[in-house]
């Protein structure tokens, strides 16, 4: 008969891991349980995907404030340090501000507005035009921000961000002043040791600071990487996709992964034949029409992945064949020749008309924001994904 679905994609139950657990052992074997529970099999090309949140946990990739404080001075003298472009988040930058904050005397912090760089506001952009304010070019001090704009709340959080980091800075010892800018250089003006906080413009950032003068400039990605005090670290991005571990405590995006992800793959092929892929995923690369919040937070969605995942999709557009190529046809001879169609594709699309509306974007920024949708970021207790029938097509 013939196939009726085609992707399927899958929350893995696992049990809870901490550090230290063999996590490819666990996975494969939460996986293959999963299969005989659910009456399904695994086939070639099958994806398994591991949230980047377990796989820091069985690394033991944790470092405390303390470290960070450490760092940050070393790294940036430990008088006044601009902070600047944060994003807006509890889980995500608080407890990285703990740890800088305690390793300086004062705070610049500058804001980027009406929002952050993953799109929480402080305020509208309907607000700055009715203020007749330009953030393109206008600096704003905390006194005309409140001013103009008020105390207004995140709209899912409830939180002033813009207080709540004023007193973290404060508890933990350090002066504090807020700017509110969008150009980086604004921060030059308060001093010229500046942390750029920004995930994805970051090396930009950097550039533009040091070729207007700034002394020492480090991004979050410059921040613990290599150990500190007997820290957790990651050589490769710092402090840039940590979460809020425990109140003093982040958990560091995973080090070096690539052999798990193999692992995992042998292990598979052993026990079933199966030649899978496998990739760590992080945050999905998608926006909220209704938040405006692109989930983007982490640096990228997949810090490691199988080389099966390498590359874009290279897909013709059915509706476009339907409407265009085979207008004059209808059922099962307009489904033969779409068939054909797919059938005799070329192996790169690329400017084919046939290939329009296709989303252009690497598989696993796809894949990975399917697994963080199935997964959740809650208490589904699935942070392994299967997805099944992903590099199908109608031909299947």
């Amino acid at each position: 008969m013939e196939r009726k679905v085609g992707t399927i994609s899958r929350g893995i139950r696992c049990p809870i891991i901490r550090e230290g657990d063999n996590l490819a052992d666990i996975t494969v074997r939460s996986v293959l349980e999963a299969a005989e529970s659910e009456g399904f099999s695994l086939r070639d090309r099958d994806v398994i995907a591991l949230t980047e949140s377990i796989v820091a946990r069985a690394q033991g990739n944790y470092a405390s404030i303390d470290a960070i404080a450490k760092d940050v001075k070393a790294k940036l003298g430990g008088e006044t340090i601009g902070v600047i472009f944060p994003i807006l988040s509890r889980n995500r930058f608080a407890i990285c501000l703990k740890g800088i904050a305690k390793g300086a005397k004062k705070i610049v912090l500058m804001l980027s507005y009406p929002s952050d760089e993953v799109g929480n506001a402080l305020i509208t952009y309907d607000k700055l035009d009715e203020a007749g304010i330009n953030p393109y070019s206008d600096v704003l001090s905390l006194e005309r921000y409140r001013e103009v704009f008020g105390y207004g709340k995140h709209e899912f959080t409830g939180v002033d961000y813009v207080e709540y980091y004023s007193e973290l800075i404060r508890d933990c010892g350090a002066e504090v002043e807020i700017v509110f800018a969008n150009n980086p250089k604004a921060i030059l003006n308060f001093t010229k040791n500046v942390l750029t906080c920004d995930i994805h413009t970051r090396a930009r950032t950097k550039r533009i600071l040091r070729a207007a003068g700034a002394e020492r400039v480090c991004g979050l990605d410059d921040i613990l990487t290599s150990s500190v005090d007997g820290s957790g670290w990651n050589e490769k991005y710092g402090l840039l996709g940590s979460n809020k571990s425990k109140e003093d405590t982040v958990k560091l995006f995973p080090k070096e992964c690539k052999d798990l992800v193999l692992d995992i793959q042998s292990q598979i092929l052993k026990e079933t034949g199966k030649h899978v892929e496998v990739m760590v995923y992080g945050d999905g690369a998608f926006k909220d029409p209704q938040g405006k919040i692109w989930e983007l937070a982490d640096p990228v969605v997949s810090p490691a992945f199988t080389d099966g995942l390498i590359g874009t999709p290279n897909e013709v557009k059915l509706k476009y064949l339907a409407d265009n190529d085979f207008a004059q046809l209808s059922g099962e001879a307009l489904k033969n020749a779409i068939s054909e169609r797919i059938k005799d594709k070329k192996q790169n699309l690329v400017g084919d008309m046939a290939s329009q509306g296709t989303t252009p974007r690497q598989l696993t920024d796809l894949i990975g924001s399917l697994c963080d949708l199935t997964s959740g970021s809650g208490d589904k207790g699935t942070p392994v994904v299967l997805v099944q029938g992903y590099f199908d097509n109608y031909t299947n």
